[in-house]
Formats: structure tokens, sequence, C-alpha cells
């Protein structure tokens, strides 16, 4: 087990912001930084100076004012980083969260699918999610439109937990129609980002948007399973379908994908193991019943 560390939350976040500078930074060239220098902290890894140069730029950033949440850190090496993190491909080091961080340690389905839901998807994604709050399932999504604004108003309007994983710092709103959802999820729910402050101001709308199929790994980290209500062939989706069969989680795929003319990519994922799901039994029995035993697994 790693050794824990005491650290100072605002350095290692600025440390963790000026790697991001080189311009050549991603998410994989830093996962092969820290995994290249084990037990190491973003501060072990970046010189002093820098530090204190960047340091009041990052504290006005993360403190912001102007939005309505403060910003909390999950730092890879503290208690509470969530370690099922770790299964990821390229493992993140930090991320930025507000709100309830306890719903980590809860049992989390991510649903997911197209920004542009026929009617019979969202009645599909508002009827399972129905469904897994009753089983005291927390539901996790993306806060796009379409099917992720579905999932977690849904859960929101059922009673439920729901955790918003976005494609923005925290302190952004995308889309700009789901702002006073954001601020719901913040406050009285749960809301992460893994995307630098710094380095999303100072680039370029492209490079920002490759952002987006990053969070979709970590979302499929966080969960037990992802489901999948409906999706194009060319869907962002399909980044969180291969990150769950590659993170050893279940992938469920709903009935009605596989009966479309027009997609192929449905065959292509139950073959390398995902289920297909014709009724909300189909999920359940391929999940391990809720007992205490598992219930405190969650929470280490």
């Amino acid at each position: 087990m790693k050794n824990l560390k005491v650290i100072e939350p605002l350095k290692e976040v600025t440390a963790y912001e000026a790697l991001w500078q080189d311009r050549n930074a991603s998410f994989k060239s830093l996962s092969e930084l820290f995994l290249n220098n084990p037990g190491r902290i973003p501060s072990d890894l970046v010189q002093p100076e820098i530090i204190e140069e960047l340091y009041s730029t990052i504290k006005q950033l993360i403190l912001n004012k102007q939005f309505d949440y403060r910003t909390y850190l999950l730092i890879n090496g503290t208690f509470d980083y969530p370690s099922r993190l770790r299964d990821a491909k390229e493992p993140i080091e930090v991320l930025y969260y507000s709100g309830n961080i306890d719903y980590l340690s809860s049992r989390c389905i991510s649903i997911v699918g197209t920004r542009k839901p026929s009617e019979e998807g969202l009645r599909r994604a508002k009827k399972l999610v129905s469904l897994l709050v009753k089983d005291d399932f927390t539901i996790v999504s993306g806060l796009a439109t379409g099917i992720d604004t579905q999932a977690h108003k849904t859960a929101i309007e059922k009673g439920g937990r729901t955790i918003g994983v976005i494609g923005t710092p925290l302190d952004t709103f995308y889309p700009k129609e789901n702002k006073e959802l954001q601020k719901v999820i913040a406050k009285d729910h749960l809301l992460i980002s893994q995307v630098p402050f710094y380095r999303y101001k100072k680039q370029s709308i492209a490079g920002n948007k490759l952002f987006f199929p990053e969070r979709n790994k970590t979302m499929s980290a966080l969960s037990e399973a992802t489901v999948i209500v409906e999706a194009s062939e060319t869907s962002g989706t399909l980044t969180q379908a291969r990150a769950a069969l590659y993170q050893g989680r279940k992938l469920f795929i709903l009935d009605s994908c596989f009966e479309r003319k027009d997609i192929t990519w449905p065959q292509r994922f139950a073959d390398q193991g995902a289920i297909r799901v014709k009724e909300y039994e189909d999920i359940i029995k391929h999940l391990p019943p809720i007992t205490k035993d598992n219930e405190s697994a969650a929470k280490d």
C-alpha cells in the first residue's frame, strides 16, 4: 500500500496545472510520468519557482467567487482518492470536485447515450434510471444534452443520487442550457472534473474538445457498470464502451440499439462481452447482490 502523504492541496494542484503547461501534455503523458515516478506527487515533479510563479493564478481560478460552489481536490496518494480510478488505462492523478464525495463510496452505474435522442430513447432512459434509483444505485452521467440530462434529472426527481462528470473545468457550464442543473448537482449531489483550469483557459476550442472523451474513461472507472441507452455509430459514448471493457466493468446495451439497421457497434461490443438488455432484470442479474460485504468494499 502506498504511504499516504501530508500535502498542501493548493500547492499540489498548482504543480499539476504547471505540468499541463507543456503543449504536448496529455492524460496519457502525465499518466506515464507518474508511472515512471512511483510514490511521487505533483510538487515532486515541478521546480519550486514554477509553482510559486503560478500559485496566485491557480488560487484565483480555483477559488473563483463568481460561481456558486467551491472546488475541492482528490489527489492520488491521499486517503480519499478513489482506488477504482487506477483501473483506467491512463489513470489521472488529480480530480476536482464539488459536492458530496461520499457518493463515490456508493454503488454507481453510468447511464450514457446520444445528445440527440429519440422520444423512445428518453422514455427508456427515464424508466431505467427510475428503477436503478429504487434499487439505491447512484446515477453517473456526463451532463451533456440528451440522454445524460434525462438521466440526471430523473435521478433527482426520484429522490436519488447523481454524479456529473464533466469535460470542462468546474467553473465552466457546457452546454449553457444545463447551467442550473450543473449548479444543483454541485450543491446537492456530486460534480467531478479532471480538466485543468489553466490549460483550458489558454487552449483553443478544438484542443478543449479532446477532454470530453477522456472524461468518459473516468466515468467508466468510477462506475461498476455502464449502460448505453441510444447512440450513433460515431458517438463519443463508444469511447466509454471501450473503456468499460478494458477496465473490467460490465457494459450493458439496450435491446433497441441492436434493432437499428443503421449502426453496427452494438453487435461488435456484444461480441467482446457486452450484455444485451431486453428487460431490467438483465442488468440486475449480472451485478453482485447488494450485501454488507460489497457495501463495505465500495468504501475501501
